[in-house]
């Protein structure tokens, strides 16, 4: 048999904590959008969710449930089998947009142990696994310091390590950072390199040490590369059938077979490798998606400053 779905009980929180943030945690808003949320992931709610998420009392629980009746008529109806609140056929919900994106990004985190499930409104989490990819060590006290020169404007010298043959070793480099940017398995520190006069992504794993604040270069607003945003037209691929091609267009929410998608044109080399954008395949399931613009696509990647053989980082 699979693994059961696990419910974790909240811990009420103190009174400081109550204090400390009234309106996130504890405003009457908030509790209807977790009924609502609760409900419509989970099938139904009742009194004993509010009180182990909100430390709220039976009475105002109730006084919760009857309130979120009033604004939503018809989506909840009591079972007194189960004792719950369950969503009926007719549920719509009235006050949040539920996110699947979301939620499966929660579930996730707490399955990597990134999040910890009392910090979610994930009442039963569902048997849920993430592909295991290596831990990318990151120093907390250099991620602070950069980010410290972002807000400051001002450079600093970075102990970095390249992974250009002719920088083999770990060298003290000065840099005016201005931006981070992700390519969803790392962070990159943007900014501009005194030493090569440019500007380039440094990995911030790479980052060992942050040192002598001093005046800055170029800021943010003279990376062009940066400001510069390019449209991707992206299709199904035609080598692809009707009916796979349509899947594809849904998977991808493309509207009339197409997608258009704003991109930095310092992160389209991310962008082609996430999506496989450079990988020829006989396997048309292999490379779902294809560049409809190519040309233009190409000619803004050959025009990003940072690209080097072998990637755009420092």
């Amino acid at each position: 048999m699979g693994k059961k779905m696990r419910r974790v009980k909240k811990l009420t929180p103190s009174a400081s904590q109550a204090t400390e943030c009234p309106t996130r945690r504890w405003g009457p808003e908030q509790r209807l959008e977790f009924i609502e949320l609760r409900a419509f992931w989970e099938g139904g709610v009742n009194r004993g969710d509010l009180r182990d998420e909100f430390g709220v009392s039976a009475p105002q629980a109730s006084a919760d449930l009857a309130a979120y009746m009033v604004l939503a008529p018809g989506n909840l109806v009591y079972d007194l089998s189960a004792k719950r609140y369950v969503s009926s056929p007719s549920f719509a919900p009235a006050m949040t947009r539920p996110s699947a994106e979301h939620y499966l990004g929660q579930a996730a985190s707490v399955q990597n142990g990134s999040l910890d499930q009392a910090d979610t409104w994930i009442g039963l989490l569902p048997p849920a696994e993430t592909v295991p990819l290596p831990a990318r060590t990151l120093d907390p006290t250099a991620v602070r310091d950069v980010l410290a020169a972002v807000r400051n404007g001002n450079s600093v010298e970075i102990r970095y390590q390249s992974m250009n043959s002719a920088k083999p070793d770990l060298e003290w480099r000065r840099a005016t950072p201005h931006a981070l940017a992700s390519d969803g398995l790392r962070w990159h520190l943007r900014a501009f390199c005194h030493q090569d006069g440019a500007f380039k992504d440094f990995v911030l794993g790479r980052c060992r040490g942050v040192r002598a604040p001093g005046a800055p270069g170029p800021l943010g607003d003279a990376d062009i590369d940066w400001t510069t945003r390019v449209s991707v037209r992206l299709a199904p691929n035609p080598a692809l059938s009707p009916g796979q091609r349509a899947a594809v267009a849904w998977d991808f929410a493309m509207r009339g077979e197409h997608l258009d998608l704003p991109v930095r044109r310092a992160l389209l080399y991310y962008l082609r490798k996430r999506l496989r954008l450079d990988v020829t395949d006989d396997a048309p399931s292999e490379t779902p998606v294809v560049v409809v613009n190519r040309a233009a696509f190409d000619a803004a990647l050959a025009a990003a400053r940072g690209e080097v053989s072998g990637g755009a980082s420092a």
